[in-house]
């Protein structure tokens, strides 16, 4: 990177750093004494999923996410943070994690909340899942007590919000032409590869529909010469990009690969924080971001602005997420290429309401904060 890429990079960061430290008229100073208290509650929910989810990393019938309050001032703000099994998070970790941290959550000015999440990125490491939690429930209670949606705080028009694709995990031939015709009104679909059953698993696709496609390897092929061979294979079955061929650290065998591929490649599993960003770009043509990986919504800003600033791609994912993460997400997408939220569609009981989805086009809720509500019956 030369002198002028690097401090276009720094601009855009410290751009996208002072937008999300806007501050109350409450100011940033002392602490504005609470109204009745402020109070931090975290409890583990189990996500059913309609269909067995299965990828190269793991296959379940359920995911466990850990959600969140953060009540302050009458008004509640809600989080959530999947653990992601691939760097070792589990949602009864993160919520150990936050128990630990519980005191300073709650005596913490909610207003300078980009400091309260550099302090916890640094007591928490490796529990980006948990921070997520905390920052999603913080920014949600911000945007309820001024009043606007979050995607207008950030100055975002809710009609540039993506488009998202459905994604097909890895299942048998008849299970995934199931799938499919479940999808119909999805214009885009994202396969899950990675395996030695992706010729079967594209034949079952291409058998049911002439969709346009993405693919996502999640680091299932090892060797180089593999993923030119894959690669090239996936460009005539009407592939437009592909996510994480090879492992994270095969940076250099990424770019061998690229070089090698008309496809575009995104970073996923190797893309954790803005910084690593610029080091990305030689292997890379675009990032994925998730708020569970980035841990919430400050750190997912910063990533897609210096990745937009450095002339990349971006795509923002999900894991498998109730309506409370994949709405929090659904704000930042009018910023993105691309988006992949469709975790709600994935589960039988999502306790919340929130984004919506027309034809995959991304409906944003115009209530305050992130315009999430909990489903009648449901404990919140």
């Amino acid at each position: 990177m030369n002198r002028r890429e690097l401090l276009q990079t720094l601009a855009a960061a410290t751009a996208g750093t002072a937008l999300l430290g806007r501050e109350s008229q409450e100011g940033p100073g002392a602490v504005p004494p609470a109204k009745g208290g402020t109070t931090f509650t975290t409890q583990v929910r189990r996500l059913q999923l309609k269909h067995q989810w299965t990828t190269t990393m793991s296959s379940s019938a359920y995911r466990d996410t850990l959600h969140s309050q953060y009540v302050r001032d009458g008004v509640t703000g809600y989080g959530e943070g999947a653990g992601i099994v691939r760097y070792n998070q589990s949602a009864a970790d993160g919520q150990k994690a936050l128990e630990a941290v519980q005191g300073l959550i709650t005596s913490a000015n909610p207003w300078c909340f980009e400091k309260l999440w550099s302090e916890l990125d640094r007591r928490l490491p490796g529990q980006r899942a948990a921070l997520a939690a905390v920052d999603l429930a913080v920014m949600d209670w911000i945007g309820k007590r001024l009043g606007v949606p979050l995607y207008r705080y950030l100055g975002l028009d809710p009609a540039d919000a993506a488009i998202s694709t459905m994604s097909i995990g890895i299942d048998t031939p008849e299970i995934t032409r199931q799938k499919i015709r479940e999808a119909e009104a999805f214009p885009f679909l994202k396969i899950k590869v990675g395996l030695t059953s992706d010729e079967a698993t594209l034949d079952a696709v291409r058998s049911v529909t002439k969709k346009p496609l993405r693919v996502d390897a999640n680091e299932g092929w090892t060797s180089k010469e593999e993923a030119v061979r894959k690669i090239n294979w996936l460009e005539t079955q009407g592939v437009q990009f592909i996510e994480q061929p090879l492992p994270a650290h095969m940076l250099e065998e990424t770019r061998w690969v690229r070089s090698r591929v008309h496809m575009p490649i995104f970073a996923d599993e190797a893309c954790h924080r803005a910084d690593e960003i610029p080091k990305l770009r030689e292997a890379y043509d675009g990032i994925v971001v998730k708020l569970d990986k980035a841990g919430g919504i400050l750190e997912a800003y910063r990533q897609i602005t210096v990745a937009k600033a450095l002339g990349m791609k971006t795509m923002i994912g999900c894991m498998v997420s109730s309506s409370c993460t994949i709405t929090a997400a659904a704000h930042l997408s009018p910023l993105v290429d691309y988006a992949d939220l469709d975790g709600p569609l994935l589960i039988a009981n999502d306790p919340f309401t929130g984004v919506t989805f027309e034809k995959g086009k991304l409906i944003l809720p115009d209530a305050p904060g992130l315009g999430i509500r909990p489903v009648a019956g449901t404990k919140a």
